[in-house]
């Protein structure tokens, strides 16, 4: 092998070599699977396309795949609280929301943050496969 195709194919494996982190990267980043998420107060049934969550006294929504940060992800959504009796005209539509999850396992930890709270409107733990029996007020 002469010295100009040893060059070539030592920049080639540099090259190779710096690559070889991006598809380290890109599986770090995938989507929660779809399935069912439950725990005390809440469900959680993620799709492909996001997720619909079931309070005991509100619903809400994430209209995106829920991207995973390694064991953990954040995201943007809707949260509706509700009660109990008759609707009214001043009820406000559903307000926007922050879901943090990170999961260890088969458990959950989520966080729902409203748009302009300092507090959280909670924090739940969900069980992978768990149906959780909720009480509606409505």
């Amino acid at each position: 092998m002469n010295a100009r195709t040893a060059a070539r194919l030592a920049l080639l494996g540099a090259f190779c070599l710096s690559c070889a982190g991006a598809p380290a990267a890109a599986a770090q980043r995938r989507h929660l699977p779809p399935g069912l998420w439950g725990g005390d107060h809440v469900r959680m049934n993620v799709s492909g396309a996001g997720a619909l969550l079931e309070f005991d006294c509100a619903s809400g929504g994430i209209d995106r795949p829920i991207v995973m940060d390694g064991s953990s992800f954040t995201t943007q959504g809707t949260y509706s609280p509700e009660h109990g009796g008759p609707r009214r005209d001043v009820d406000s539509g559903p307000a926007h929301a922050r879901y943090t999850g990170r999961i260890t396992g088969d458990t959950m930890r989520l966080t729902v943050r409203l748009e302009h709270d300092k507090n959280p409107v909670g924090v739940f733990t969900l069980k992978r496969g768990d149906d959780s029996l909720l009480t509606k007020c409505r």
